[in-house]
């Protein structure tokens, strides 16, 4: 029985709940009928407060995912079918070919790893008009000699020799190819071309140096190559078995720094679909060998996820020019062998290799190679270590963090 001194605070009670009710059913009214939030405010009217991002959000991304550049004018400096930008995707998931898988260092198709000698009997030519000539008349045996003199244009091979009678092009360095500009087109295109010998002469003033695509069994030996927008050699589009030796590479990256690499094998996985019907640029089996690579913006051999076996061996790096790079050499492919090259001063790393996706950037060799970093980080930094080898024969001093982020072996 309800005592009669309860009776008001029982009314009390349910005087309380029923304005409650009243004002929750109010709020869901004006929830239902107002205006969508302005952007930047929270559904309150107040103005948002976006959450500050994770350490992992704002660590740096692994380096060049994306680097290549995707406005590439072509050789004929307009943007060409090959370069157009694509729709497509990489299959990131897409599992690596078998032979990716297998490869290790040393072992597969690679070429000689000797410079040529140009034939004495070839045909000569003094201007420009002559040599596009006598390059798209050029067939198995033949060889072009350049008289001293510029040459002034971009200049493209179409044609192929073989094994056993490759095509040759040679000169002195006063025979100077001159693109006329380092922010479009290439100097010398080997455009689907094999078996070809570039020899002696001087290319200067493209938006790339050379570029090989598809080029299988070349040579590029003894160059000059100076005065670049972006790379000053590109082997791409599953360029294999090819030999560059003994060239002097320097002034690269005046179009943009981020892309002013000595030497470039392959081709980034934004690129993929571009290039190579986005499968991996399989430019395999390449030497490098003998080069002397200074005033490179950015490295000074760019290795790239999709390549395996190939060889980079005595070739000398002075990398007091790079300011958009961290190591003389990035190596993001499989089963290279990077063997007695000497560097000279690097901001942060000698050599570095890195994980792009699926299991690239393994199986690499570094050893016998010397010279001193004067750089904050490694002389080899390994990121992720996965199964690539330092040897302890390398000797790279000046690295502040020590030789290598993995323990040496003996291989």
């Amino acid at each position: 029985m309800i005592t009669r001194t309860a009776v008001p605070w029982i009314i009390a009670t349910v005087m309380t709940v029923i304005a409650l009710v009243a004002v929750i059913g109010g709020i869901a009214v004006a929830a239902r009928t107002a205006p969508p939030p302005a952007a930047g405010e929270s559904p309150s009217g107040s103005i948002a407060v976006t959450a500050a991002p994770t350490a992992a959000a704002t660590a740096p991304a692994t380096p060049d995912d994306s680097s290549e550049d995707t406005e590439d004018a072509g050789s004929s400096g307009s943007i060409s079918s090959r370069s157009a930008s694509s729709k497509d995707k990489v299959d990131r998931d897409a599992e690596m070919s078998q032979s990716a898988r297998d490869a290790r260092p040393g072992a597969g198709p690679l070429p000689s790893d000797q410079a040529v000698s140009c034939p004495a009997a070839a045909t000569k030519v003094t201007t420009a008009a002559e040599l596009t000539e006598a390059l798209s008349e050029a067939k198995p045996g033949d060889a072009i000699h350049l008289a001293d003199g510029i040459y002034s244009g971009r200049f493209t091979a179409t044609s192929s020799g073989t094994a056993a009678q490759k095509i040759y092009l040679c000169g002195g360095r006063g025979a100077v190819l001159d693109a006329g500009s380092t922010d479009k087109g290439y100097a010398f295109h080997l455009d689907g071309s094999s078996y070809w010998v570039l020899s002696g002469f001087t290319i200067r003033n493209g938006q790339k140096g050379i570029v090989a695509d598809s080029s299988t069994g070349s040579v590029i030996q003894n160059l000059a190559v100076t005065d670049i927008g972006d790379e000053a050699i590109h082997l791409r589009t599953n360029s294999s078995s090819n030999l560059i030796i003994g060239n002097t590479i320097s002034g690269t990256g005046n179009r943009n720094k981020k892309f002013g690499e000595g030497i470039y094998i392959g081709t980034a996985v934004s690129n993929w679909c571009t290039y190579t019907a986005c499968l991996a640029d399989e430019s395999n089996y390449n030497i490098i060998a003998g080069n002397a690579i200074a005033g490179t913006t950015s490295e000074s051999i760019d290795i790239k996820e999709g390549t395996v076996g190939g060889i980079v061996k005595g070739n000398r790096f002075d990398g007091a020019g790079m300011t958009a790079a961290s190591a003389w050499m990035n190596v993001k492919g499989n089963a290279w062998t990077i063997d007695s090259n000497h560097g000279e001063n690097s901001p942060e790393n000698g050599y570095e290799t890195h994980n792009i996706l699926q299991e690239w950037g393994d199986y690499n060799l570094f050893t016998n190679n010397s010279g001193a970093v004067n750089g904050s980080g490694y002389g080899v930094a390994s990121w992720p270590a996965m199964h690539n080898t330092v040897a302890c024969s390398n000797t790279l001093t000046g690295a502040a963090r020590g030789v290598s982020n993995i323990e040496c072996t003996n291989p």
